[in-house]
């Protein structure tokens, strides 16, 4: 089990919080300074089951800057999204948490995280 934080995020420390008092086994990627490739960016979106715009903070000032909003959300421009998420890590939802079966979840609440132990 991995899971990619930003330690500066309440929602991550709460999910590592969980994740140690259950016990469980797992990786911390800070994925703003180990930033995924656009390849481990797509293996995730699969495992998460979601596109790139599922699990991009559009909020950000990237996002802003980008145009993000009025990007189109389809098929021919995904590779778009996930070079941007690649190149602006700040624009990926975070915590994401990959569970041992092959799947991957946004780990944003309690039972999230415990959805990502039992698999």
């Amino acid at each position: 089990m991995e899971i990619w934080i930003n330690p500066a995020c309440s929602k991550c420390r709460s999910a590592i919080s969980l994740l140690d008092a259950e016990g469980a086994d797992y990786t911390v990627r800070r994925y703003l300074e180990d930033v995924p490739s656009e390849d481990e960016i797509r293996e995730v979106l699969t495992r998460l089951g979601l596109e790139p715009w599922d699990i991009t903070r559009t909020g950000e000032a990237a996002a802003k800057e980008l145009g993000l909003r009025d990007w189109p959300r389809d098929d021919a421009s995904r590779d778009r999204w996930v070079a941007a998420l690649a190149a602006h890590p700040k624009l990926i939802q975070r915590p994401i948490i990959t569970a041992d079966d092959g799947t991957a979840v946004v780990g944003r609440s309690d039972e999230a995280v415990r959805d990502a132990l039992s698999r």
